[in-house]
């Protein structure tokens, strides 16, 4: 993947680590969990991984041994649109990060966030880096200083090579982290606190973007701002309810200025040097679904999908979205070039593997490291503080 296209073009927002099962705490003082969100949520990795797989028609894949678009003629120019996975990942990011922040200490939600990144991660960026060590792989070798930088995951502001190209969304999701750790965790979370978040990061953003200012942008994001913004303003819909109009008015004006962001960037005219085309009003229908979607799962409209393998789709979704693109293309160019597979089986094969995969690594490293880790910087914060 190239740097051009990591930064306009991009379309792996980082999926954000949730807990094994999403739980929300109801008005009425109970819990319910919301196993929609967690399908969702892998719905939206494998948007992404079917741009990665099959979306560039204007890439020659050394994988596939030529463009996606001769494998998948027919399906191509859909799974151009799965880049979009990222913006919906953000305004569910917005949403479960309310949620998990509403009542917290920041000690408490600062260990929440990083063990719930950490390990994976770390276990993704030394698998892919043994992998491609391999004499028969020999891909994009890294030096040992970058791949020990890689394991900050500060790599992106530190202008290091990147081992995963998906990364530079989990930098955006941390910058999300800190701009709420900062305003909302710490004086702590109340709706009107919430509110004003919202429309000051919405106006900041706004004037970042016509300040030109680099740093600004770094730290506003106006880009993906709208996202966070708008799945924080549906959880308030659901912790509040659907009659708050200034929730909705959070909503509608994060979709307004999100589907202007997501047209600007990804659009372009039709040209066979590009890595693909969307239209414009493909991208806003995508855009409009992702909010669509989060909405009926704040406002109840979904409570009937609460089938218990969707808690294991919500936990599988943050390794394989670390893992499926580079680790993937090794997998499509043994199945398909190598052994001769055809490109749809290689496609279902190579998925099936990488879940598989996303599997060993939540039951292996996640599971038994992320309470441990968790459990760890809770003493020790609480040590440094006393």
């Amino acid at each position: 993947m190239t740097t051009t296209e990591l930064t306009s073009d991009a379309p792996s927002a980082a999926p954000v680590p949730a807990p094994r099962s999403i739980r929300v705490r109801s008005r009425e003082g109970g819990s319910s969990r919301l196993r929609a969100l967690d399908g969702l949520r892998l719905l939206a990795a494998l948007m992404v991984a079917a741009y990665h797989y099959g979306g560039r028609s204007g890439e020659i894949s050394a994988a596939w041994g030529g463009s996606p678009a001769h494998q998948f003629p027919t399906l191509a120019p859909y799974f151009a649109y799965g880049c979009l996975g990222v913006q919906i990942f953000f305004i569910i990011s917005g949403f479960v990060i309310c949620l998990s922040g509403w009542g917290r200490t920041l000690r408490a939600f600062t260990a929440s966030r990083i063990s719930r990144l950490y390990p994976a991660y770390w276990a993704a960026i030394l698998l892919i880096t043994l992998v491609f060590a391999l004499p028969w792989v020999a891909y994009k070798a890294l030096t040992p200083s970058e791949v020990l930088t890689n394991l900050t995951m500060l790599q992106q502001p530190l202008g290091v090579h990147r081992v995963l190209g998906v990364c530079w969304t989990l930098w955006a999701e941390m910058r999300f982290y800190a701009l709420f750790a900062l305003c909302i965790v710490l004086p702590g979370a109340t709706r009107g606190r919430v509110v004003l978040f919202c429309a000051g990061w919405t106006l900041a953003a706004a004037l970042a973007q016509a300040a030109h200012q680099p740093f600004l942008n770094v730290v506003l994001m106006p880009e993906y701002a709208p996202f966070f913004i708008g799945g924080v303003g549906l959880y308030l819909l659901h912790r509040y309810g659907a009659r708050d109009p200034i929730a909705w008015a959070i909503v509608v004006v994060s979709w307004l200025i999100g589907q202007h962001y997501a047209v600007a960037g990804l659009w372009h005219a039709p040209t066979v040097h590009a890595f693909s085309y969307r239209s414009a009003a493909g991208i806003i229908a995508v855009v409009t679904l992702g909010f669509v979607l989060v909405a009926a799962v704040a406002l109840g409209g979904l409570h009937r999908l609460n089938w218990r393998w969707l808690t294991v789709a919500g936990a599988l979704t943050y390794p394989f979205y670390l893992v499926h693109e580079h680790l993937g293309w090794v997998v499509v160019r043994v199945l398909h070039r190598d052994l001769g597979l055809p490109a749809y089986a290689t496609l279902g094969l190579t998925v099936g593997l990488m879940l598989a995969l996303a599997w060993a690594l939540h039951r292996w490293v996640e599971r038994p490291l992320t309470p441990r880790l968790k459990g760890w910087i809770a003493v020790t914060g609480a040590g440094a503080s006393a």
